[in-house]
């Protein structure tokens, strides 16, 4: 699904919630950049992608969702947990697959991917938002840009 467009986006936003945001928007961001590069690293070859289930990219999947859990679980924000949410339809898509391993190559790599795009729109709004509300607070900042108050 446009694999150029989302590379763009992808660094945009984390570029932005690296400069903007506070410690949840930071880590997200960076767990986000870590999910796709080991992606892409763990692919199976072209010819073969998707038609069975891809065991390295679900224990990335997997090891993002307890990731975004833990900020969800830590942050005092309510949108961490809608990425946390979306994640878990990720993990569905090879749970789809485990289940009926003739399902299409195409709808298995539509099912993990699809939920990047919403991802990373809902970490950019997040960041927005927090990076006003501290701007508006007038809340001081030490140098990595964290906000000392929640």
């Amino acid at each position: 699904m446009f694999p150029l467009l989302f590379k763009i986006v992808l660094v945009v936003v984390v570029l932005f919630a690296i400069l903007r945001g506070g410690r949840d928007e930071r880590a997200v961001a960076l767990l986000c950049l870590a999910g796709t590069v080991g992606t892409f690293l763990v692919l199976s070859p072209l010819g073969d992608r998707f038609d069975h289930i891809e065991v390295g990219v679900f224990a990335i999947d997997l090891v993002l969702l307890c990731g975004f859990v833990a900020v969800a679980l830590r942050s005092c924000r309510f949108w961490p947990l809608w990425v946390a949410g979306l994640q878990l339809t990720t993990l569905c898509g090879h749970v789809f697959k485990t289940i009926n391993i003739d399902l299409l190559p195409q709808a298995y790599a539509a099912a993990l991917y699809f939920w990047s795009y919403p991802i990373l729109l809902i970490l950019a709004v997040g960041t927005w938002r927090g990076y006003r509300r501290r701007k508006a607070e007038g809340l001081p900042f030490d140098t990595l840009g964290t906000a000392r108050a929640c």
